[in-house]
C-alpha cells in the first residue's frame, strides 16, 4: 500500500480553505511526494475535491474542530485523512474519497 501525506495543521487549513493549497508536503521520498503543483492540478482537472468541501463532509459527518487534513495516495486512489476533536476531547479519524467525498473509514480514540 503506497501511501503519501500531504499534511496540513489546524492553521492551515483554515488558509488553504482561504486560499490555494500552499502547505509544503513532509519529509517523503521525492518519487512519492504528492508535491503542490500536482495538487494544484488535481484539483483544477476535477479529479479531487476543493478543500472547502472535504471539510465541509468531515463536519458533516462528525462535528468538532478539523486538527489535521493529509492528502494520501494509497493504491493509486488519492484519499483524505480528516482529523476532527470532538466537544468530549475524542480525536476521530476520517477518511473521504478525495475524488466523490464519500466517507470511507472512520476510527475513533
Amino acid at each position: 500500500m503506497s501511501k503519501t501525506p500531504w499534511i496540513f495543521t489546524a492553521a492551515a487549513v483554515a488558509a488553504v480553505s482561504a486560499a490555494a493549497m500552499l502547505v509544503d508536503a513532509p519529509p517523503a521520498a521525492a518519487s512519492d511526494r504528492i508535491r503542490q503543483q500536482e495538487v494544484r492540478q488535481l484539483r483544477e482537472s476535477g479529479k479531487i475535491l476543493p478543500m472547502e468541501d472535504i471539510l465541509s463532509r468531515a463536519r458533516a459527518a462528525q462535528p468538532g474542530q478539523v486538527v489535521e487534513v493529509e492528502l494520501d495516495r494509497e493504491n493509486g486512489r488519492y484519499v483524505y485523512e480528516v482529523k476532527v476533536i470532538d466537544n468530549a476531547d475524542a480525536v476521530h479519524k476520517l477518511e473521504l474519497d478525495a475524488g466523490s467525498g464519500e466517507l470511507l473509514r472512520r476510527r475513533s480514540r
